[in-house]
């Protein structure tokens, strides 16, 4: 929702929770006095000024920006979709502008109404360029208002390639290739001269006090604090980040806890309802059933924009946007078999903290009852039909061959719960923890193997936006399996071609340490992540739920009613209904655990069979714990997070397990009247199916090893404190420190190991 009275009712928060707040300052090229921001990473500086009335259709705004902004965009309502944007432009020595608009996840079309008439202090010269204008009847627009006596936020959108037509208005462009918000209090942009500036000149003088703004001729950092140094600086408010900063913040800790993205569920400020469920305030993180949605919304703003695999910038990480399978973690998990030191072996009293906190279900719905329960009834017959055994799952983690039980999730209360519902509502009780979100972390700022503090984009932070450290402090990255080694490697600390890529960004290349003091280590390799492959068959008892197509804006409403007045039903879980585990003994003699998920639809059908839509389910088939395949992450030359080898099937052991487990599992279908595999259907065998499965849809988004734990600096990262070998201060806890894949979704062992690897932590001797 983007009601002005909605932003009022947050924007008290807004000093913590906006990566920027605007201040006064002096535009030193026409003396006019601006309310505004200098985003640190590009340079440019935003601003405006109202008129001094309790009411107001218009303003006098400005950007100033280098050269290399090619376009800028301002969203006055802080989204870059229903809300007014105004995005302006070079065109030789002019400045060509738009008011643009945007209904979906697509490019901003001309918007009627406003008028914007470029000012005499705008200009363009060899380094800059200045847009000063007056934009008319801009206050208010189809779902949202600027109110002069209250406060917003502004969203900010900046590209480094040029439009389509630079002297078109109306021109097309690319998306932004970064962008970022600020708050505003709107009376403090109210100013006396207005008309003076309407007129070109600046009026009564402003105090000596107001700071000089941007030139066109030298960068600026913007309004600036400050800094606090803090005891511990957490970057990441994922699973592991979140129990890191509880767990610290707990020990007495003055601790900063820093997130890329912003809010998630109604709880945490997250506003994004699904609008049957906007009169109870649930959100789409807080809404079990929700979760296919997430991959299908035109407005996907919880994704991180820098990589091309899904990764959830956003409070809670991926535990806010995953299928939330939870799965207690076996004793083999933490195994040196499976690559831990052997000092993480005893994991079960780290593993009883986290099932105290955060305990599992296999019936969320409220009323004890289980719903869409039609696939797990059908896969269960032809798992048993081959040797099979029905259990609890998590009564039994070291159980996982040969086993089936009904899937396990981390919800609490027929809602999506996790460590943002439990480790994050402890620690924010705290007043010895400060959490910031859409603060953007670049490196570790280090005098050789010392680190001194974090560099973000957040100048409210300190100059620079740097954070420091206190004496003895320390840092924790949390950042995930792309963005902890996107840190290091900007930090220079990684495999040398990685430090040379960032050394080669013109952006980046300025901050990062000499050469010197580079770190080898092999940040990014040993990457595994489990393959995944769809078996879509169908079935006359199936209810494919309309493949979960209209749950976000029209579900059936008899199940919306029971969501709301007692938060059971379908919609209280996610698609998994079942899931099953079978070991295998490779070749090369490695025993590998298969993994199977069965739910309700299909992500994508593929057969030239008739089949009835209404009845169609999914079997997903994972190979996990046993793995050989490994891939590399790394960044490419604008820094964004990739693959750089991709981690599966590159052994030919394991591909041949998977293949056998998928004749495993459809072998005994004619014991099962009724049942249909139509993914592959009868015109192709198996093996043909899996020699054309397009490798982006094998990826299961369950990276680990990026950042692998263990006891030489040659072949991991951190040991087995989780330090990061040759420094003195600096820890990784995240999925990226997990050395190989566990039997089940990591979710349950990431967690584990966080509560494990802060208690380490506290525990080495030299902290604060």
């Amino acid at each position: 929702m983007k009601t002005t009275g909605l932003l009022v009712s947050l924007l008290p928060l807004i000093g913590s929770v906006y990566s920027q707040v605007a201040a006064p300052y002096v535009d030193s090229g026409n003396g006019f006095v601006f309310d505004g921001v200098t985003d640190p990473v590009h340079q440019v500086s935003y601003g405006i000024v109202l008129p001094q009335a309790s009411t107001s259709s218009e303003f006098i705004g400005e950007f100033v920006a280098p050269n290399d902004a090619k376009w800028i965009g301002l969203a006055l309502g802080g989204a870059m979709i229903g809300d007014l944007l105004l995005v302006a432009w070079p065109n030789g020595n002019k400045i060509v502008s738009s008011a643009r608009y945007a209904t979906g996840y697509t490019l901003p079309t001309a918007y009627a109404g406003p008028t914007i008439t470029t000012l005499p202090s705008s200009s363009v010269n060899s380094t800059h360029w200045k847009f000063v204008f007056r934009c008319q009847n801009c206050t208010s627009w189809d779902g949202g208002s600027i109110d002069p006596t209250g406060t917003g936020v502004f969203a900010w959108a900046f590209s480094n390639v040029a439009v389509d037509d630079p002297s078109d208005p109306n021109s097309t462009f690319a998306e932004h290739t970064d962008f970022g918000f600020f708050g505003i209090n709107f009376p403090d942009a109210q100013n006396s001269n207005y008309q003076s500036y309407l007129q070109g000149n600046a009026g009564t003088p402003p105090p000596t006090s107001v700071p000089s703004g941007p030139t066109t001729t030298s960068t600026s950092t913007g309004p600036t604090a400050s800094a606090t140094p803090f005891d511990y600086i957490v970057v990441g408010a994922g699973p592991g980040g979140l129990i890191a900063a509880d767990r610290l913040s707990e020990a007495g800790k003055k601790v900063l806890l820093l997130e890329r993205g912003g809010p998630s569920t109604a709880q945490t400020g997250g506003t994004y309802d699904a609008p049957w469920a906007k009169s109870a305030n649930l959100t789409k993180f807080d809404v079990p059933g929700l979760f296919e949605t997430l991959f299908t919304d035109t407005n996907p703003f919880w994704w991180c924009k820098d990589t091309n695999f899904f990764a959830g910038c956003i409070l809670g990480g991926g535990t806010s946007v995953n299928g939330a399978l939870y799965w207690y973690p076996a004793d083999k998990d933490f195994s040196a078999d499976n690559g831990w030191p052997s000092s993480w072996a005893n994991h079960q009293p780290f593993t009883n903290k986290l099932k105290q906190r955060l305990p599992s279900t296999d019936h969320p719905s409220q009323d004890g009852q289980r719903y869409l329960e039609q696939s797990a009834n059908v896969v269960s017959q032809l798992l048993q039909a081959q040797g099979y055994s029905q259990i609890t799952i998590n009564d039994n983690p070291d159980s996982k061959d040969h086993v089936f039980g009904f899937s396990a999730f981390d919800f609490l209360n027929g809602q999506r719960a996790g460590p943002v519902a439990t480790y994050f509502q402890t620690a924010i009780a705290r007043k010895n923890l400060v959490y910031k979100d859409h603060v953007y972390v670049s490196q570790v700022i280090r005098n050789g193997s010392t680190i001194l503090g974090v560099r973000t984009n957040d100048t409210s932070l300190g100059p620079n936006g740097i954070v420091p450290l206190n004496p003895n402090g320390r840092v924790i990255l949390s950042a995930g399996s792309f963005g902890t080694p996107r840190i290091l490697f900007q930090s220079g600390i990684g495999p040398t071609d990685m430090i040379q890529a960032v050394q080669s960004n013109p952006t980046a290349a300025a901050n990062l340490p000499p050469q010197n003091q580079w770190i080898n280590l092999p940040v990014g390799e040993n990457v595994s992540d489990n393959p995944s492959i769809n078996l879509v068959f169908t079935h006359p008892s199936i209810d494919a739920y309309d493949n979960w197509a209209n749950v976000w804006s029209n579900p059936r409403q008899a199940d919306v009613q029971q969501y709301l007045q007692s938060r059971s039903g379908v919609l209280a879980g996610a698609s998994p209904k079942l899931n099953f585990w079978r070991a295998y003994s490779g070749s090369d003699g490695i025993t590998r655990y298969a993994q199977g998920t069965v739910r309700p639809g299909a992500a994508s059908v593929n057969t030239s069979v008739a089949y009835n839509a209404s009845q169609i389910f999914t079997i997903t088939v994972y190979l996990s714990q046993g793995i050989q395949s490994r891939g590399r992450i790394g960044v490419d030359a604008a820094l964004n997070a990739k693959a750089l080898v991709n981690p599966w099937l590159t052994n030919p052991a394991d591909k041949t397990v998977l293949l056998q487990a998928l004749h495993d599992v459809v072998s005994t279908m004619k014991n099962v009247q009724g049942l249909t595999m139509i993914t592959p259907d009868n015109t192709m065998t198996l093996e043909q199916y899996v020699n054309a499965y397009d490798p982006a849809t094998m990826c299961s988004n369950h990276w680990v090893g990026a950042a692998k734990i263990g006891t030489s600096a040659s072949t991991a990262v951190v040991d087995q404190n989780a330090k990061v070998f040759n420094t003195d201060n600096l820890f990784i806890v995240d999925a990226s420190i997990i050395p190989a894949l566990p039997v089940g979704n990591p979710q349950g062992v990431l967690m584990s190991a966080a509560e494990q690897a802060v208690s380490k932590i506290l525990a080495l001797a030299g902290g604060p």
